[in-house]
């Protein structure tokens, strides 16, 4: 898939779990035990197998993610940005908040953005809303569009799950790219129609399913209290009660030899999964230590599992589509 200027990006790297702590009032939704030093260290590692992408977004750590990700990259002007804006955030309380995102506030969250990251210009950003009507979402790209021009930001994009949205929106000359949840546990049917029909990048998220698909945890694993993956949430449906979702254990159990077939890890099979579907999809799974990621650079040299694989794959899982039928 061609993006901006013939680049082409097979991986990229999740900035969520670098970017430490981060509170919706008094919930966690950030991970824990990331270390900065760790985390300067796991980017650099991310570059030296490969991975040249890096998705992050105003919301994680409630800005701590992009000024780590400004000061790993500060060499590296090579390194493909990825951020998002949309939702509120107070750097010195941790705060983020979800307060209706306007037109006159994309500009300085954008400043805010190039600020942290030490970059004049930003390769792509994302609107982080996923369920935001069309109408209100042109208002905001049409901002972008000025910005685009300005020389602030090379192409924008939607972090959504809504296809129709994106599909409403894939006209702007300047409207790139659509980030979306599928994995071997989600699917993304009409989501993945709309960006072929409309040639646009897909940037897979939560490829690994929030770790499930790492086999790092069983029901027997409890997360602690304040990681975002205990959080009681209605949309954390990996884990339930701070321990993983026995439904997707079970699935998992099912298709865990077809994921590892021919030397891969889990982790390096939910990855060829993604590819399966598409070698022009990009997953984008987050790593906060250099082993973690250099298990994750690994997978490019398997790349996508054989259709075989797939088709066996898909005979034994029962995937949900990860679509509501409308924005709320």
């Amino acid at each position: 898939m061609k993006f901006l200027e013939n680049e082409i990006y097979p991986l990229g790297m999740g900035c969520w779990p670098i970017g430490g702590k981060m509170y919706w009032g008094e919930q966690s939704l950030g991970y824990t035990r990331s270390d900065d030093d760790v985390s300067i260290r796991t980017i650099h590692a991310a570059l030296d197998g490969g991975i040249t992408l890096f998705d992050s977004a105003a919301a994680y750590g409630a800005g701590h993610s992009e000024r780590l990700l400004g000061e790993a990259l500060k060499r590296r002007p090579d390194a493909l940005v990825v951020t998002k804006i949309g939702v509120g955030i107070d750097e010195a309380s941790k705060q983020i908040s979800f307060e209706p995102f306007s037109p006159d506030q994309v500009s300085p969250a954008v400043e805010g953005c190039l600020s942290r990251l030490k970059r004049d210009r930003i390769d792509l950003l994302l609107l982080h809303v996923n369920d935001m009507p069309v109408a209100k979402a042109d208002a905001i790209f049409n901002e972008l569009d000025r910005l685009t021009d300005a020389g602030k930001i090379r192409a924008y994009g939607w972090s959504t799950d809504y296809s129709k949205s994106a599909s409403a929106v894939s006209s702007r000359d300047n409207f790139k790219a659509v980030e979306y949840v599928m994995n071997v546990f989600f699917d993304a049917p009409r989501m993945q129609t709309a960006v072929q029909e409309e040639g646009l990048f897909s940037l897979i998220r939560s490829p690994l399913a929030m770790g499930l698909l790492s086999g790092k945890y069983d029901q027997n694993s409890v997360m602690a209290s304040d990681d975002v993956r205990a959080s009681s949430e209605e949309w954390m449906e990996y884990y339930k009660d701070g321990r993983a979702n026995p439904d997707f254990i079970q699935e998992l159990d099912a298709v865990r030899d077809l994921l590892t077939s021919n030397g891969r890890t889990l982790v390096q099979g939910a990855l060829g999964w993604i590819w399966g579907q598409s070698e022009t999809y990009v997953p984008i799974p987050g790593a906060r230590t250099e082993k973690q990621i250099d298990g994750i650079a690994e997978a490019l040299t398997f790349g996508a599992l054989p259709a075989e694989t797939m088709n066996e794959i898909e005979n034994l899982v029962k995937r949900i589509p990860h679509e509501p039928d409308r924005p709320r």
